[in-house]
């Protein structure tokens, strides 16, 4: 069993915590990519739409006759061989969601902090608890744990207000809770920093569910 160095928002090792082997070891890219693909999916808007013969301006009256005249026939103006004509099988709204199997996804969970840890991007801090809602201080509290470029900070589901206005218009910092954090948060930010009760509380729900499958198994 792995062990991660706890830190305060100073950077200072406060103590450590144990990792599951069954939550943070293996890591697997086919099912990063699957899980990225499903998250990208369903958040296309799908508003796409193209105008069909049906839609087009134009008159429905028949432009000649249809013999007699030497010309091809013809029967509208909003033909979609015309020039403003309708288009043919063009792209209509619709949602690019599907359904992805849950254990899928917890496997693809497991899979990004597998990978997080085996980079060196994975930080625990003892609590994001502040005494008031500072940008500045909480810049350099970035700083003190390694931040260069991107951050995902996984707090508890508790909202925690002054943490909220501290990060929010901290470019490259994004602030969500442990029971929303998904595969592509992880992949998308260059360090993950969770704080201990959270961190704790999905590794259990992770580790279980492994148990439970494991159980069905046998």
């Amino acid at each position: 069993m792995a062990k991660i160095d706890v830190l305060d928002l100073n950077g200072k090792k406060v103590g450590t915590l144990d990792l599951a082997d069954e939550v943070f070891g293996t890591v697997n890219n086919d099912l990063l990519w699957e899980a990225v693909k499903h998250y990208r999916a369903a958040g296309r808007a799908g508003t796409h739409a193209t105008k069909n013969k049906k839609l087009v301006s134009g008159a429905g009256k028949k432009l000649w006759k249809q013999k007699g005249t030497g010309r091809a026939r013809v029967g509208s103006i909003r033909s979609p061989l015309w020039r403003h004509g309708g288009t043919v099988h063009g792209p209509q709204p619709r949602s690019y969601d599907y359904q992805f199997p849950k254990k899928k996804l917890q496997g693809a969970l497991r899979a990004a902090l597998a990978a997080k840890l085996a980079d060196g991007r994975l930080t625990v801090v003892e609590s994001f608890e502040l005494k008031e809602p500072k940008t500045n201080a909480f810049r350099k509290s970035l700083d003190s744990l390694g931040v260069e470029k991107t951050a995902l900070l996984i707090d508890g589901p508790k909202e925690n207000q002054n943490l909220h206005l501290s990060t929010r218009n901290i470019t490259g910092v994004e602030l969500i809770s442990s029971s929303h954090v998904h595969p592509y948060h992880l992949l998308k930010y260059e360090r993950a920093i969770f704080a201990r009760p959270a961190l704790e509380k999905l590794q259990n729900a992770l580790k279980a569910r492994v148990s439970r499958r494991k159980a069905e198994v046998a």
